[in-house]
Protein backbone atom coordinates (compact mmCIF):
# COMPACT_ATOMS: atom_id res chain seq x y z
CA UNK A 1 0.00 0.00 0.00
CA UNK A 2 1.46 3.31 -0.77
CA UNK A 3 2.06 6.30 1.64
CA UNK A 4 -0.56 8.43 0.06
CA UNK A 5 -3.12 5.33 1.21
CA UNK A 6 -1.89 5.19 4.39
CA UNK A 7 -2.29 8.94 5.00
CA UNK A 8 -5.74 8.88 3.65
CA UNK A 9 -7.10 5.89 5.84
CA UNK A 10 -5.02 7.14 8.68
CA UNK A 11 -7.14 11.03 8.21
CA UNK A 12 -10.29 8.90 7.68
CA UNK A 13 -9.58 7.10 11.12
CA UNK A 14 -8.92 10.41 12.77
CA UNK A 15 -12.16 11.44 11.26
CA UNK A 16 -14.13 8.70 12.97
CA UNK A 17 -12.59 9.29 15.74
CA UNK A 18 -13.08 13.41 15.75
CA UNK A 19 -17.03 12.09 15.23
CA UNK A 20 -17.45 9.30 17.92
CA UNK A 21 -14.99 10.08 21.04
CA UNK A 22 -13.88 13.76 20.27
CA UNK A 23 -17.11 15.70 20.01
CA UNK A 24 -15.49 17.90 22.53
CA UNK A 25 -12.63 19.22 21.38
CA UNK A 26 -9.72 19.48 23.88
CA UNK A 27 -9.07 22.93 22.23
CA UNK A 28 -12.87 24.70 22.10
CA UNK A 29 -12.72 27.04 24.53
CA UNK A 30 -9.29 28.24 24.57
CA UNK A 31 -8.78 31.97 25.43
CA UNK A 32 -6.82 33.19 22.28
CA UNK A 33 -4.62 36.29 22.50
CA UNK A 34 -3.14 39.19 19.80
CA UNK A 35 0.38 39.81 19.06
CA UNK A 36 0.70 42.73 20.99
CA UNK A 37 -1.10 41.01 24.02
CA UNK A 38 1.12 38.30 24.15
CA UNK A 39 4.12 38.47 22.22
CA UNK A 40 7.49 40.36 20.83
CA UNK A 41 9.36 40.49 18.06
CA UNK A 42 12.66 38.69 18.88
CA UNK A 43 15.13 39.00 15.48
CA UNK A 44 14.74 39.46 11.70
CA UNK A 45 12.11 42.55 12.27
CA UNK A 46 11.97 43.10 8.61
CA UNK A 47 10.87 39.10 7.76
CA UNK A 48 7.90 39.82 10.82
CA UNK A 49 5.22 41.14 9.22
CA UNK A 50 1.89 41.18 11.87
CA UNK A 51 -1.97 41.14 10.21
CA UNK A 52 -3.74 44.68 10.35
CA UNK A 53 -5.67 43.09 13.19
CA UNK A 54 -3.09 41.91 15.08
CA UNK A 55 -4.28 38.55 15.41
CA UNK A 56 -1.42 36.54 12.71
CA UNK A 57 2.00 37.33 11.93
CA UNK A 58 4.34 35.62 9.12
CA UNK A 59 7.78 34.79 9.54
CA UNK A 60 9.92 34.90 6.47
CA UNK A 61 12.87 33.79 5.71
CA UNK A 62 15.51 34.87 2.63
CA UNK A 63 19.15 34.54 1.90
CA UNK A 64 19.68 37.57 4.55
CA UNK A 65 18.09 36.44 7.60
CA UNK A 66 15.13 34.55 9.22
CA UNK A 67 12.85 35.42 11.76
CA UNK A 68 11.12 34.86 14.84
CA UNK A 69 9.31 36.15 18.36
CA UNK A 70 8.71 35.80 21.78
CA UNK A 71 6.56 35.62 24.18
CA UNK A 72 6.22 38.87 26.70
CA UNK A 73 6.61 36.87 29.68
CA UNK A 74 7.69 33.70 31.11
CA UNK A 75 5.96 31.08 32.44
CA UNK A 76 6.32 28.16 35.35
CA UNK A 77 4.45 25.53 33.52
CA UNK A 78 2.03 26.37 31.08
CA UNK A 79 0.21 25.87 27.34
CA UNK A 80 1.34 27.08 24.55
CA UNK A 81 -0.30 26.93 21.26
CA UNK A 82 -0.68 28.58 17.81
CA UNK A 83 -2.25 27.85 14.63
CA UNK A 84 0.73 27.33 12.05
CA UNK A 85 0.51 26.99 8.29
CA UNK A 86 3.96 25.91 6.93
CA UNK A 87 6.10 26.87 3.93
CA UNK A 88 5.65 24.83 0.45
CA UNK A 89 7.23 23.93 -2.40
CA UNK A 90 11.10 23.29 -1.31
CA UNK A 91 11.83 24.03 1.77
CA UNK A 92 14.99 21.67 2.32
CA UNK A 93 17.16 22.98 5.03
CA UNK A 94 14.47 25.43 6.49
CA UNK A 95 13.67 25.18 10.02
CA UNK A 96 10.78 26.31 11.51
CA UNK A 97 10.14 25.92 15.50
CA UNK A 98 7.64 26.64 18.20
CA UNK A 99 9.03 25.88 21.46
CA UNK A 100 9.67 27.03 25.11
CA UNK A 101 13.06 27.69 26.66
CA UNK A 102 14.84 29.67 29.27
CA UNK A 103 17.96 29.67 27.49
CA UNK A 104 18.46 33.47 27.03
CA UNK A 105 18.60 33.61 31.13
CA UNK A 106 19.91 30.10 31.86
CA UNK A 107 22.68 29.75 29.63
CA UNK A 108 24.42 27.08 31.05
CA UNK A 109 21.59 25.14 32.93
CA UNK A 110 18.66 26.29 30.43
CA UNK A 111 15.38 23.37 29.94
CA UNK A 112 13.56 23.49 26.95
CA UNK A 113 10.88 21.94 24.66
CA UNK A 114 10.72 21.79 21.06
CA UNK A 115 8.66 21.09 18.07
CA UNK A 116 10.61 21.68 14.75
CA UNK A 117 9.14 21.09 11.52
CA UNK A 118 12.10 20.23 9.23
CA UNK A 119 11.72 21.36 5.38
CA UNK A 120 12.01 18.93 2.77
CA UNK A 121 13.03 18.74 -1.11
CA UNK A 122 9.75 19.46 -3.27
CA UNK A 123 7.61 17.01 -3.21
CA UNK A 124 8.49 15.30 -0.69
CA UNK A 125 6.73 15.51 2.63
CA UNK A 126 7.53 18.27 5.62
CA UNK A 127 9.00 15.83 8.77
CA UNK A 128 9.32 17.05 12.47
CA UNK A 129 10.65 16.15 15.82
CA UNK A 130 9.79 16.90 19.22
CA UNK A 131 12.21 16.75 22.50
CA UNK A 132 12.90 18.07 25.80
CA UNK A 133 16.04 19.12 27.81
CA UNK A 134 16.07 19.86 31.44
CA UNK A 135 18.51 21.73 33.57
CA UNK A 136 21.14 22.12 30.54
CA UNK A 137 21.03 18.25 29.81
CA UNK A 138 21.56 18.44 26.14
CA UNK A 139 23.57 15.62 25.88
CA UNK A 140 20.72 13.46 26.94
CA UNK A 141 18.08 14.73 23.87
CA UNK A 142 15.14 13.65 24.27
CA UNK A 143 14.15 13.36 20.56
CA UNK A 144 11.44 11.54 18.35
CA UNK A 145 11.02 12.14 14.49
CA UNK A 146 7.96 11.54 12.69
CA UNK A 147 5.57 12.59 9.60
CA UNK A 148 2.38 13.93 9.26
CA UNK A 149 -0.86 13.11 8.45
CA UNK A 150 -1.85 15.71 5.86
CA UNK A 151 -0.19 18.65 4.00
CA UNK A 152 0.77 21.58 6.81
CA UNK A 153 1.70 23.95 4.12
CA UNK A 154 -1.83 23.82 2.70
CA UNK A 155 -4.03 24.89 5.74
CA UNK A 156 -3.55 25.87 9.34
CA UNK A 157 -3.66 23.32 12.08
CA UNK A 158 -3.33 23.54 15.61
CA UNK A 159 0.24 22.89 17.76
CA UNK A 160 0.33 22.40 21.29
CA UNK A 161 2.69 21.64 24.29
CA UNK A 162 1.59 21.16 28.02
CA UNK A 163 4.00 21.30 30.61
CA UNK A 164 3.19 20.84 34.31
CA UNK A 165 5.07 19.69 37.28
CA UNK A 166 3.59 15.48 36.54
CA UNK A 167 3.87 15.37 32.40
CA UNK A 168 4.67 17.37 28.67
CA UNK A 169 2.33 16.61 26.19
CA UNK A 170 2.90 17.40 22.67
CA UNK A 171 -0.53 17.76 20.45
CA UNK A 172 -1.06 18.44 16.67
CA UNK A 173 -4.67 19.42 16.22
CA UNK A 174 -6.61 17.27 18.49
CA UNK A 175 -4.17 14.09 18.50
CA UNK A 176 -1.88 14.18 21.18
CA UNK A 177 1.49 12.55 19.53
CA UNK A 178 3.97 12.36 22.58
CA UNK A 179 3.13 11.81 26.16
CA UNK A 180 5.63 12.44 29.07
CA UNK A 181 5.16 11.52 32.63
CA UNK A 182 7.48 12.60 34.70
CA UNK A 183 9.37 10.33 36.65
CA UNK A 184 11.41 10.89 39.98
CA UNK A 185 14.41 8.97 38.22
CA UNK A 186 14.61 11.41 35.46
CA UNK A 187 15.45 14.36 38.42
CA UNK A 188 17.15 17.75 36.52
CA UNK A 189 16.52 16.31 33.07
CA UNK A 190 12.71 17.03 33.82
CA UNK A 191 12.48 20.76 32.52
CA UNK A 192 11.39 22.62 36.15
CA UNK A 193 12.20 26.72 35.72
CA UNK A 194 10.00 29.32 34.22
CA UNK A 195 10.28 29.39 30.43
CA UNK A 196 8.79 31.54 27.46
CA UNK A 197 7.31 30.66 24.12
CA UNK A 198 9.62 30.73 20.89
CA UNK A 199 8.91 30.61 17.22
CA UNK A 200 11.65 31.18 14.78
CA UNK A 201 12.41 30.23 11.09
CA UNK A 202 16.06 29.62 9.65
CA UNK A 203 18.56 28.16 7.67
CA UNK A 204 19.68 25.00 9.00
CA UNK A 205 21.32 23.57 6.10
CA UNK A 206 24.03 21.76 7.54
CA UNK A 207 21.65 19.07 9.06
CA UNK A 208 17.89 19.73 8.72
CA UNK A 209 16.99 17.54 5.73
CA UNK A 210 18.82 14.34 5.33
CA UNK A 211 21.25 15.14 7.72
CA UNK A 212 22.50 18.22 5.48
CA UNK A 213 22.76 16.54 1.91
CA UNK A 214 19.97 19.16 0.56
CA UNK A 215 20.46 23.01 1.52
CA UNK A 216 18.69 25.80 1.56
CA UNK A 217 17.58 26.72 -1.91
CA UNK A 218 16.98 30.49 -2.31
CA UNK A 219 15.60 30.98 -5.96
CA UNK A 220 12.33 29.69 -3.97
CA UNK A 221 12.69 32.42 -1.43
CA UNK A 222 11.07 34.32 1.09
CA UNK A 223 10.17 31.07 2.89
CA UNK A 224 6.53 31.85 4.83
CA UNK A 225 5.64 30.88 8.02
CA UNK A 226 2.18 31.78 9.00
CA UNK A 227 1.15 31.99 12.90
CA UNK A 228 -2.21 32.54 14.54
CA UNK A 229 -5.06 32.39 16.71
CA UNK A 230 -2.02 31.99 19.84
CA UNK A 231 -2.90 30.66 23.42
CA UNK A 232 -0.96 31.15 26.13
CA UNK A 233 -2.05 29.75 29.84
CA UNK A 234 0.07 29.59 33.06
CA UNK A 235 1.76 31.30 35.83
CA UNK A 236 3.56 34.31 34.51
CA UNK A 237 7.13 34.64 36.34
CA UNK A 238 10.12 36.73 36.68
CA UNK A 239 12.82 33.85 36.76
CA UNK A 240 15.20 36.14 38.67
CA UNK A 241 13.07 37.70 41.51
CA UNK A 242 14.15 36.41 45.09
CA UNK A 243 10.50 36.08 46.19
CA UNK A 244 9.19 32.55 45.07
CA UNK A 245 5.30 33.10 43.45
CA UNK A 246 2.80 30.77 44.32
CA UNK A 247 1.85 29.14 41.04
CA UNK A 248 -0.48 26.01 42.71
CA UNK A 249 -3.51 27.98 40.94
CA UNK A 250 -2.53 28.21 37.53
CA UNK A 251 -1.20 24.68 37.54
CA UNK A 252 -4.65 23.48 39.48
CA UNK A 253 -5.86 25.42 36.05
CA UNK A 254 -3.93 23.84 33.56
CA UNK A 255 -4.70 20.05 35.31
CA UNK A 256 -8.28 20.41 35.27
CA UNK A 257 -8.49 21.44 31.18
CA UNK A 258 -9.18 18.84 28.67
CA UNK A 259 -5.61 19.46 26.83
CA UNK A 260 -4.04 18.12 30.27
CA UNK A 261 -5.81 14.18 29.73
CA UNK A 262 -5.74 12.10 27.45
CA UNK A 263 -9.54 10.07 26.63
CA UNK A 264 -9.42 6.65 25.83
CA UNK A 265 -9.91 7.84 22.09
CA UNK A 266 -7.39 10.03 22.04
CA UNK A 267 -5.38 7.78 23.55
CA UNK A 268 -6.15 5.15 20.41
CA UNK A 269 -5.21 7.65 17.97
CA UNK A 270 -1.57 8.41 19.43
CA UNK A 271 -0.90 5.10 19.13
CA UNK A 272 -1.89 4.74 15.42
CA UNK A 273 0.02 7.85 14.71
CA UNK A 274 2.99 6.53 16.49
CA UNK A 275 2.49 2.69 14.79
CA UNK A 276 2.28 4.63 11.30
CA UNK A 277 4.21 8.14 11.60
CA UNK A 278 6.88 7.83 13.67
CA UNK A 279 10.73 6.93 12.19
CA UNK A 280 12.95 7.50 15.13
CA UNK A 281 12.70 6.79 18.72
CA UNK A 282 15.01 7.66 21.32
CA UNK A 283 13.58 5.07 23.60
CA UNK A 284 14.37 2.23 21.38
CA UNK A 285 17.96 3.80 20.84
CA UNK A 286 19.90 1.42 22.55
CA UNK A 287 23.29 2.03 20.72
CA UNK A 288 22.78 5.87 22.45
CA UNK A 289 20.96 4.66 25.59
CA UNK A 290 22.04 0.87 26.59
CA UNK A 291 19.32 1.23 29.12
CA UNK A 292 16.14 3.19 28.30
CA UNK A 293 15.61 6.41 30.23
CA UNK A 294 14.00 6.41 33.41
CA UNK A 295 10.51 8.04 31.49
CA UNK A 296 10.20 6.14 28.50
CA UNK A 297 7.84 3.27 27.96
CA UNK A 298 8.62 0.35 26.61
CA UNK A 299 5.69 -1.30 24.01
CA UNK A 300 6.98 -4.61 22.73
CA UNK A 301 4.90 -4.15 19.88
CA UNK A 302 6.22 -0.61 19.53
CA UNK A 303 10.08 -1.71 19.95
CA UNK A 304 9.74 -4.48 17.06
CA UNK A 305 9.75 -1.67 14.41
CA UNK A 306 12.97 -0.22 15.02
CA UNK A 307 17.02 -1.14 14.85
CA UNK A 308 18.82 -0.49 17.48
CA UNK A 309 19.69 2.73 16.48
CA UNK A 310 15.91 3.50 17.30
CA UNK A 311 15.12 4.37 13.73
CA UNK A 312 12.95 2.19 11.49
CA UNK A 313 13.43 -1.39 10.58
CA UNK A 314 11.74 -0.91 7.16
CA UNK A 315 12.53 2.32 5.09
CA UNK A 316 15.60 4.09 3.03
CA UNK A 317 17.42 1.36 1.02
CA UNK A 318 15.50 -1.87 2.57
CA UNK A 319 12.44 -0.26 1.08
CA UNK A 320 13.69 0.26 -2.13
CA UNK A 321 15.26 -3.17 -2.50
CA UNK A 322 11.93 -4.14 -1.76
CA UNK A 323 9.66 -2.81 -4.02
CA UNK A 324 12.69 -3.39 -6.79
CA UNK A 325 12.33 -7.07 -5.75
CA UNK A 326 8.20 -6.85 -6.23
CA UNK A 327 8.60 -5.45 -9.79
CA UNK A 328 11.22 -8.07 -10.85
CA UNK A 329 8.54 -10.99 -9.31
CA UNK A 330 5.72 -9.23 -10.84
CA UNK A 331 6.18 -10.30 -14.41
CA UNK A 332 6.58 -13.72 -13.72
CA UNK A 333 3.34 -13.77 -11.78
CA UNK A 334 1.04 -12.08 -14.02
CA UNK A 335 2.52 -14.36 -17.16
CA UNK A 336 0.87 -17.65 -15.53
CA UNK A 337 -3.42 -17.86 -15.56
CA UNK A 338 -3.43 -19.77 -12.78
CA UNK A 339 -1.02 -17.69 -10.45
CA UNK A 340 -3.31 -15.11 -11.34
CA UNK A 341 -6.83 -16.96 -10.19
CA UNK A 342 -4.86 -17.54 -6.76
CA UNK A 343 -4.61 -13.40 -6.13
Amino acid sequence: MSKLSYNLIFSIIIFVFLCLGLRSSAFTNLNTLSFEESLSPLFGDANLVRSPDDLSVRLLLDKYTGSGFISSNMYQHGFYSSMIKLPADYTAGVVVAFYTSNGDVFQKTHDELDIEFLGNIKGKPWRFQTNLYGNGSTPRGREERYRLWFDPSKEFHRYSILWTPHKIIFWVDDVPIREVIRSEAMGADYPAKPMALYATIWDASDWATSGGKYKANYKFAPFVAEFKSFSLDGCSVDPIQEVPVDCADSVEFLESQDYSAINSHQRAAMRRFRQRFMYYSYCYDTVRYPEPPPECVIVPAEKGRFRDTGRLKFGGTEARERRRNRRQQRPEIESDPDERKLL
